[in-house]
């Protein structure tokens, strides 16, 4: 359920959303790629009274990092970040969007697994909850096909960071080369696998329960892990893809080259992880679920280019993994996404083209929450263009208005953003504690968001 201290809002968030009407239109709207962005359009417009097509590479091809047939698919089971509105800027995004009845924050209450702070869920039941709405919705028909071009408008365009060869080509002939950068996901193992006698249960500073098991590492286990990291054969890169890995998603491999203690400060911190006996530790991996069952975990922070015998001989390193059974080996894959600011409006839509929209991090938005949140806008963004009104982009002083401004603004090296508290408008009266200031520009956030959605 949503956290204890989410803010109320007057109205529900469904009698939110549903305050848009439908434009007096028989046409039936593309919205093209059901990931989170396609799913959130899709179901927007089709709340409001609209009639949707939805299309979908999937169940008959998949993209390189994509294994489930059903829509919404999530990489990470920990995907959808922090959950605190208040102390989060990705917690405030999230109260944001529900606000505007959003079906990811739905779909997570409903399949959430403990991690402490973090908004974790297990992936397969939270993409089949999704891809029940959708297929359940009056409104929405839906169709597995490869589309190879841009359609005509009106139409959503959510095909994400993998967008395949033919309709990548016709995006970039209307918009110019896609940018692209590229990052990794973590292996998985068997929780049975894992030697709790190497391993303890707890959260950072005790918060959150027992949600995370924790892998501790002498100096010397530390040391001897980080050099055959370091040593261990990768799988092959192009030499213009070396200085491409996007900062937010590094693999673990590139941040130890940084120095040898740089994981220590990062994805290997001991801090505030004790164990049992209140013993302090030299550096500590932790696993995360990730299904709700606790069958599997996830190794926090690893997300790796290792070769996948690579992996298993340089993980099994750690002594609680000395026998780990890996359930899947992480992977790397290519993220394109455009220069939005060269070819995008702040509404989404395109500026040689006010009916065709983009959504999600084909955007330049970072991250799953991010995605979402951009295709709920894009999609009450069109409803506006087609009642012949000026679409009403929310204020700076939210996460989503000020996602909506980072990729239409000007920028002689536009890179993708994620939500974080930096972005919004700074306060009139700056609060010197960072607890109060991130809370201050919360409050606002929010009570902005509602007088936006009253107007």
């Amino acid at each position: 359920m949503p956290v204890d201290n989410m803010p109320a809002f007057s109205g529900s968030a469904t009698e939110s959303a549903g305050s848009v009407t439908s434009p007096d239109s028989p046409v039936e709207i593309q919205v093209i790629g059901a990931g989170l962005a396609g799913c959130e359009a899709a179901l927007q417009l089709a709340n409001a009274g609209c009639r949707v097509l939805l299309k979908d590479i999937k169940p008959g091809s998949f993209t390189p990092a994509h294994t489930n047939p059903d829509f919404a698919e999530l990489v990470c089971s920990n995907s959808l970040k922090g959950e605190d509105p208040y102390s989060n800027a990705c917690g405030l995004l999230k109260a944001e969007m529900r606000a505007f009845g959003s079906v990811m924050t739905e779909a997570a209450d409903h399949t959430r697994v403990p991690a402490g702070g973090a908004l974790a869920v297990d992936r397969d039941k939270f993409a089949r909850y999704i891809t029940d709405r959708i297929q359940s919705s009056p409104n929405i028909r839906t169709a597995c096909e490869e589309v190879q071009a841009v359609p005509a408008g009106p139409c959503i365009i959510c095909t994400g960071p993998l967008t395949s060869g033919p309709l990548n080509g016709d995006i970039s002939r209307i918009c110019g080369s896609p940018l692209h950068f590229y990052d990794a996901s973590a292996p998985i193992v068997s929780r049975e696998s894992i030697d709790m006698s190497h391993a303890f249960y707890g959260d950072r500073y005790g918060k959150g329960g027992d949600d995370y098991i924790n892998c501790p590492l002498t100096k010397d286990e530390y040391y001897a892990f980080v050099e055959a990291l370091l040593s261990a054969e990768k799988a092959e890169l192009h030499s213009f893809e070396k200085s491409e890995i996007f900062e937010g998603c590094m693999p673990v491999e590139v941040m130890a080259s940084r120095g040898r203690d740089s994981l220590r400060f990062a994805n290997f911190k001991p801090v505030g992880l004790s164990g049992p006996d209140g013993q302090r530790h030299f550096a500590v991996l932790q696993l995360r679920k990730e299904t709700e069952s606790g069958e599997a975990y996830n190794l926090v922070g690893c997300q790796t280019n290792l070769k996948f015998g690579e992996q298993k001989r340089v993980f099994s390193m750690i002594p609680a993994l000395r026998d780990a059974d890996f359930l899947r080996y992480g992977v790397m894959h290519r993220n394109t996404f455009l220069n939005s600011p060269e070819c995008l409006n702040a509404d989404f839509s395109l500026k040689t083209d006010p009916l065709v929209f983009f959504a999600g991090q084909i955007t330049g938005v970072e991250g799953y929450v991010e995605s979402a949140a951009s295709g709920i806008l894009a999609a009450r963004h069109l409803i506006s263009r087609l009642q012949g009104k000026a679409p009403a982009i929310p204020g700076d002083d939210t996460v989503m208005g000020a996602l909506s401004r980072h990729i239409s603004a000007a920028s002689s090296d536009f890179q993708p953003m994620n939500a974080n508290y930096g972005i919004l408008r700074p306060l009139d009266t700056p609060a010197r504690d960072k607890k109060a200031r991130y809370r201050a520009l919360s409050e606002r956030a929010l009570a902005s968001i509602r007088a936006y959605l009253c107007e």
